[in-house]
């Protein structure tokens, strides 16, 4: 039995991975796709990630929201597709900003359902 703590993190690093390590292959498939789906559409609609430049706690919860897509958000970030200096003038920034956000709150809770999943308290 693999350990639930590593479990989290796995699922955490790599959106599905928990549940794919759990033989859960549907929901592993839909769970990533879907994170993959939202952070796809939030680089096309050139939305930004949080920085931690300005310590607001606003930002921070967007920055902590951001880091939740796991290893995207450092390949996101390395490749300059989510910059800083990200067109604001552009009609959907706002909308592409909140899909980023988003794709890394769902992965927390997607890694929390691993966990679950893992501790046996969920199916």
């Amino acid at each position: 039995m693999t350990n639930r703590y590593f479990i989290f993190f796995i699922s955490w690093l790599f959106p599905g991975a928990g549940h794919l390590i759990q033989k859960k292959y549907a929901k592993s498939a839909i769970f990533f796709s879907g994170i993959i789906l939202l952070l796809l559409l939030g680089i096309l609609m050139k939305g930004k990630y949080y920085d931690t430049k300005e310590l607001h706690p606003l930002l921070l919860l967007g920055f902590f929201g951001d880091l939740g897509s796991g290893i995207f958000y450092f390949i996101i970030d390395a490749l300059g597709l989510a910059k800083e200096e990200a067109n604001i003038s552009a009609v959907t920034y706002h909308y592409g900003t909140t899909y980023l956000a988003t794709a890394g709150l769902l992965n927390y809770l997607v890694a929390l359902n691993a966990f679950d999943i893992a501790k046996k308290v969920k199916k």
